[in-house]
């Protein structure tokens, strides 16, 4: 499975020291719940780290660590070869999602992808030495979403460290769509009769429920397709940033998330992410 992009504090039995974070004198020293500092380090996620703490693999500066213990920024956390181990056994998945697949959970009818992980759809090129095994869909969840009526990259692991980068709220990751249009009557050259001041609100200026959007790259494909480019993943945001300058989505495909390219991944198949990849 694949290793995360930002350096990784040893965690095999090795401890893992912070630089002693600097509060006004005669104020009480800062702290903050382990499992929140463990997952700025890049050790797990916060479900992981309750998980590793309630089985007793997390020391704090020599102790056992108990569940929601706070801890100073300069506190030195232990973490047991144990969960280096089971970390290892997880899975990152890349699916090419189909139409009328949800990407979480089931709802209104609608089968989520990762129905579609079995060895029968696993891509014939996928060359990771990873075998299947059922254990693998065991706690296995979309890192972000994509929408039933949208088609494209679909990112599903069971690693907290690839769900953090990818979903946390201080994620930076790009992820870049295909997105054919129309305007008004027009199908075939929308490119030709959409006004650039237009496009140049789908760049920067619009708002979603109430927020202002981060700035997108937003250029002509080709004149029936525009090319988006978002750090930001809110409900439906390109079909509704689309609405609100007259445009009506009717395809829409990811092809990249970070550095990772959806490629010639088939429709309805799946790959594992390569331990070469980074997002």
């Amino acid at each position: 499975m694949a290793e995360p992009t930002s350096p990784k504090p040893p965690v095999s039995g090795a401890a893992v020291r912070i630089p002693k974070a600097v509060a006004a004198p005669g104020a009480p020293a800062l702290t903050v719940r382990l499992n929140k500092r463990m997952a700025e380090l890049g050790l797990c996620s916060r479900r992981e780290a309750d998980d590793w703490i309630s089985r007793g693999w997390v020391r704090v500066d020599g102790q056992p660590a108990v569940m929601g213990q706070p801890v100073a920024a300069n506190a030195r956390i232990d973490v047991a070869r144990e969960a280096e181990q089971y970390q290892r056994q997880q899975v990152t998945i890349l699916i090419n999602k189909p139409v009328g697949y949800v990407s979480g959970q089931a709802e209104d009818g609608h089968e989520p992808a990762v129905v579609l992980v079995q060895p029968q759809n696993r891509w014939r090129e996928c060359n990771s030495r990873m075998r299947w095994g059922h254990e693998q869909l065991r706690g296995l969840a979309p890192a972000g979403r994509l929408d039933i009526d949208s088609i494209g990259l679909l990112v599903l692991t069971q690693d907290g460290r690839v769900a953090r980068q990818l979903i946390g709220e201080d994620s930076e990751i790009e992820k870049e769509y295909l997105v054919r249009v129309s305007y008004g009557a027009e199908t075939v050259n929308v490119q030709a009769v959409f006004p650039p001041e237009k496009l140049a609100l789908l760049r920067h200026g619009l708002s979603l429920d109430g927020e202002p959007l981060k700035p997108a790259r937003v250029e002509w494909q080709n004149p029936e397709q525009l090319r988006f480019v978002l750090k930001e993943g809110k409900k439906r945001q390109i079909r509704r940033m689309c609405e609100q300058v007259g445009l009506f989505v009717t395809g829409l495909k990811r092809v990249r998330i970070g550095m990772v390219n959806l490629g010639h991944l088939p429709v309805g198949q799946w790959r594992y992410l390569a331990p070469h990849e980074r997002f």
